[in-house]
């Protein structure tokens, strides 16, 4: 059967996966195996894939379940204002939509293109901008952590990376922030990002440096600057949200949670440990769409037609009990979670581990220059945003003694 044609298909929404996800996949999978039927904004059919091993299984078989999205046979329902469409788009330039030789060649770009990023310069300039949003808010004793810290970061960090100027950096900051609001703002927060990106590698194609963008344009796998202008584009949506969600879940289970009180009185393995564990159990990217069946198949006990699109259950996969017989994956720095993705569309390995500094260095400054940190609510009335996609709080306040800032004085 198609997904339209089953009786009871889950609509992916709703305040309880909200609230509690893991609560949500439990009672899926419980009611309808490792595969199931659901309803997507304006009652749009897909799969969502629950299971470790049939999440192992799509993303490591590109051909049968692919990530062409032309493939999809629902396109005919479609409206033009379908809210998802940025997401799951039609005839998308980036890489997120190319597939064979193609890919493995604009991969290769990309991939490169980060592992020549120097470790020390990336944790530099982590230190640096972090310092700097702490000493704008550290004279107030209070702060939330997301809007003022987690969300502000990453980007700046990747910017600087890219090759624009620290000038720059804020408007960009405000930019992408904008596209992921979602709201009457999106729209100029993306132009901005299209124009100074594009700007920015026009400029490098005239006068290379020593940055991504640079390195990018020197492949010769005869990549044109506007599909270099979309990957970037890409990169840097990808690498900032789930980044700031990464350091903002961290800090809450840090904060919440007495296993890593210590870390906040100067330790350091608990923050890899509590990322980690974030990385298992609260993972920023919680499903992912998607890949389209090239043909008819079966996967986890379900008829798959040909054209279906599946969605990639990151979380719930992380949360199998069928691979989660006990705690163990959450020591010694288990990786082997699908938070990253899993097969030749996961997140590049330099990509990984620039978020993973950018995270850790971020948390480790809160840390140093707020000692005393502490929750402003109760832990209970912490909220997320409103999304089954990415998996982020909408505010973390905390209090603290205020401080001077670097070089400064209280006011």
């Amino acid at each position: 059967m198609s997904p339209a044609a089953l009786p009871d298909p889950v609509p992916l929404s709703g305040s309880l996966l909200q609230e509690d996800p893991a609560r949500v996949y439990r009672e899926m999978r419980r009611e309808h195996g490792s595969v199931v039927p659901v309803l997507l904004d304006g009652d749009v059919p897909a799969w969502l894939v629950l299971g470790y091993r049939e999440l192992h299984q799509i993303t490591g078989d590109a051909v049968l379940f692919s990530r062409d999205s032309e493939l999809w046979n629902q396109w005919e329902n479609i409206p033009e204002d379908w809210p998802l469409l940025p997401m799951i788009g039609r005839r998308q330039p980036s890489i997120l939509y190319t597939v064979g030789e193609r890919h493995r060649l604009r991969a290769g770009m990309l991939t490169a293109a980060l592992e020549a990023v120097d470790p020390f310069e990336l944790r530099g300039y982590t230190e640096r901008f972090a310092d700097e949003l702490i000493d704008g808010l550290c004279s107030k004793g209070s702060a939330d952590l997301v809007a003022e810290f987690a969300m502000l970061l990453p980007v700046r960090v990747l910017a600087r990376l890219y090759g624009f100027s620290d000038e720059e950096g804020p408007a960009l900051v405000t930019a992408l922030n904008d596209m992921i609001d979602g709201r009457e703002r999106a729209l100029a927060g993306q132009t901005h990002l299209f124009t100074s990106m594009t700007a920015l590698v026009a400029g490098r194609r005239e006068a290379p440096a020593e940055d991504v963008v640079s390195r990018m344009l020197a492949d010769t796998s005869g990549f044109t600057e506007q599909e270099v202008v979309q990957d970037l584009m890409v990169m840097m949506a990808a690498g900032h949200q789930p980044t700031a969600d990464w350091i903002g879940n961290s800090l809450r289970l840090m904060l919440t949670d007495g296993r890593f009180a210590a870390s906040l009185f100067g330790g350091r393995n608990s923050v890899a440990e509590a990322m980690n564990e974030v990385l298992w159990e609260d993972t920023p990217t919680q499903n992912v769409a998607g890949r389209w069946a090239s043909r008819d198949t079966q996967l986890g006990g379900r008829r798959i037609r040909a054209g279906d699109m599946l969605l990639l259950g990151l979380q719930a996969a992380n949360s199998d009990p069928q691979v989660r017989t006990d705690g163990s994956a959450l020591t010694g720095g288990n990786s082997a979670h699908f938070s990253f993705g899993h097969g030749e569309h996961r997140c590049p390995f330099p990509a990984q581990e620039i978020a993973e500094v950018i995270a850790r260095t971020g948390i480790e400054v809160v840390l140093d220059r707020l000692p005393d940190i502490d929750l402003a609510v109760p832990a209970a009335s912490l909220t997320r945003r409103p999304s089954p996609w990415l998996r982020g709080l909408s505010e973390l306040p905390v209090t603290f003694t205020p401080t001077p800032a670097l070089g400064g004085t209280l006011a």
